[in-house]
């Protein structure tokens, strides 16, 4: 299915709920009638932030992993180089809208005390995001495609799983070296997506508390 008829069939399952919300049926009462900015902010707010979040558990805990044990390192590697600039970028941004629109519908002056961490956890959540984007992900790539060329001069990095790169760093000082470089710089992008992950998983309990099901 084309990309353009994806976005499509979204676009129309919207409309959809749109027509058969409580507002087109004439369901609330006076009182509960509430204006249609506030009901656009609410769904981009909730569209965003369920985007974020689970695009974030599915890349960190199960896709990522799926691939690195199933692919060959170089064409994991490569896939990765490719998927996560666009990652960091659809979170960062989705994390942004989030924020501004739980900013606009909990202003600063009048929020409580609970509202103002949550603020503070979703600019956590897109700072994190922000710094892998713009200086962690790069890194990683450039150190990655460094070592993708002393493992090719080795005639490794076909194979699937980290066991032939370690035999060979052994005698290898050359690679020895890259992989600590690119061990410090990929984790340190690891631990600024675990922090996003996380303080989006804090705003979801947040969020869960004021469900009424």
């Amino acid at each position: 299915m084309a990309w353009l008829t994806r976005f499509t069939t979204a676009v129309a399952f919207l409309a959809v709920g749109v027509i058969f919300s409580p507002e087109s049926f004439g369901s609330l009462s006076e009182g509960q009638k509430l204006p249609i900015l506030i009901t656009v902010v609410k769904l981009a707010y909730l569209l965003c932030f369920s985007t974020a979040w689970g695009a974030a558990l599915w890349v960190t805990f199960i896709g990522g992993i799926i691939m690195f044990k199933n692919l060959p390192r170089h064409q994991f590697g490569n896939l990765q180089s490719k998927m996560f600039p666009a990652y960091f970028s659809m979170v960062g941004v989705c994390c942004a809208v989030a924020l501004g629109a739980f900013g606009y519908l909990h202003p600063w002056k009048s929020s409580g005390a609970a509202e103002k961490y949550q603020l503070g956890f979703l600019l956590a959540a897109f700072g994190f995001n922000l710094s892998n984007l713009v200086v962690f992900t790069p890194m990683t790539i450039e150190m990655m495609k460094e070592r993708h060329k002393v493992e090719r001069e080795a005639n490794i990095g076909e194979e699937v799983g980290w066991t032939k790169n370690q035999e060979v760093a052994k005698k290898n000082p050359k690679l020895a070296s890259m992989n600590k470089k690119f061990g410090m710089i990929h984790g340190l992008s690891s631990l600024a997506n675990i922090m996003s992950f996380g303080s989006l998983a804090i705003h979801s309990w947040y969020l869960a508390g004021k469900i009424s099901l």
